[in-house]
C-alpha cells in the first residue's frame, strides 16, 4: 500500500515566482560597467587557424559557406551590441 504524501505548506505562486527571481537576478541595485565592443574586421581568423574543415568531398567550398556564416553572426552581435549601446564605432575613435 503506497503511503500519502504530505503536503507541503502553501505558498502563493506570486511569492515562489518573487523569491525565486530574487534569487537569480540578485538584490543588489549596483549597476556593472559593460564594456564596449569593436566589430571584427576577420570574424573567420580563428576558426580558419584550425586548418581545413574535416569534411571529405566538400573541403574545397566549406571554408565558403563557413566564412559567410562567421561573416553573419558578427553582423548579428554588431546590431545587438548597437542596440545596446555598447558598439564602438569610427566616430568613437
Amino acid at each position: 500500500m503506497s503511503s500519502r504524501r504530505r503536503k507541503s505548506p502553501a505558498r502563493s505562486k506570486t511569492a515562489r515566482r518573487a523569491a525565486a527571481a530574487a534569487d537569480f537576478w540578485g538584490t543588489e541595485p549596483d549597476q556593472v560597467e559593460v564594456p564596449r565592443i569593436r566589430r571584427s574586421d576577420d570574424p573567420s581568423a580563428v576558426v580558419r587557424s584550425l586548418g581545413q574543415p574535416p569534411l571529405p568531398g566538400r573541403d574545397a567550398v566549406a571554408p565558403h559557406y563557413y566564412e559567410a556564416i562567421y561573416e553573419k553572426a558578427a553582423g548579428v552581435a554588431a546590431a545587438l551590441a548597437a542596440t545596446a549601446g555598447l558598439l564602438v564605432t569610427d566616430d568613437d575613435a
